[in-house]
């Protein structure tokens, strides 16, 4: 491999350490938003088969068998990165979902709500939709003239130019630039996450599963 060639990120990191039943645990988890999406179980050939195809292939423990995500419903995992632990005996395996991981439906197999800080803060931004202005200040940036809510990430922005570099002061406003950014961008009535599927756009991966999408 040349000095500029990049390596395989489906290449492991380390041989894997099988179960007494042969069996790894595989933890599936959003590459886009973090979001852990299930567990399931891989073998030896399930795991050749998810390099080889890039698709997320396991060992059901109840058939005995090999079977691929998503290969009836549509929802297969494309899997972008596989990584081992510490202890080489549980893989993470980084993915890009084309539709809900859970058989039930859901995003995740903990809920649809189940996900990183990001995605539950924009949660709570849209909870906030239509509820009283006079005692909900996100209200208030939903629901008022836009010159409101772009006013704040205007003000917040020059506060952290402001304030002293590296001080904590600075780490403060910085996360109320970010806040405020992503309430203004749910007042124009885009889902404030699109930031994350343009920077994985640009990383070279698909965008996340919307199940709003056109």
């Amino acid at each position: 491999m040349s000095g500029t060639e990049a390596a395989d990120p489906l290449i492991l990191n380390g041989a894997p350490r099988f179960d007494g039943d042969g069996l790894i645990p595989a933890i599936c988890q959003d590459t886009v938003d973090g979001s852990v999406l299930m567990l399931a179980w891989m073998n030896a050939d399930a795991l050749e088969r998810t390099r080889t195809t890039r698709h997320a292939w396991f060992w059901s423990r109840s058939r005995q068998e090999l079977w691929e995500k998503g290969a009836t419903s549509g929802n297969i995992l494309q899997v972008q990165e596989l990584r081992l632990d510490c202890d080489q005996d549980t893989l993470l395996v980084l993915v890009s979902p084309a539709g809900p991981a859970c058989h039930t439906g859901a995003r995740t197999c903990w809920g649809d709500d189940a996900g990183p800080l990001l995605t539950r803060l924009a949660g709570t931004i849209e909870a906030r939709r239509g509820t009283d202005p006079a005692t909900s200040y996100v209200a208030r940036l939903l629901g008022s003239d836009r010159s409101f809510a772009a006013g704040k990430v205007a003000e917040e922005s020059a506060e952290v130019l402001d304030a002293a570099p590296g001080s904590d002061h600075q780490i403060e406003e910085a996360a109320d630039v970010l806040f405020h950014l992503l309430a203004l961008l749910a007042r124009d009535g885009v889902d404030p996450l699109r930031v994350l599927d343009v920077l994985a756009e640009r990383e070279g991966l698909p965008p996340r599963w919307l199940r709003n999408a056109p």
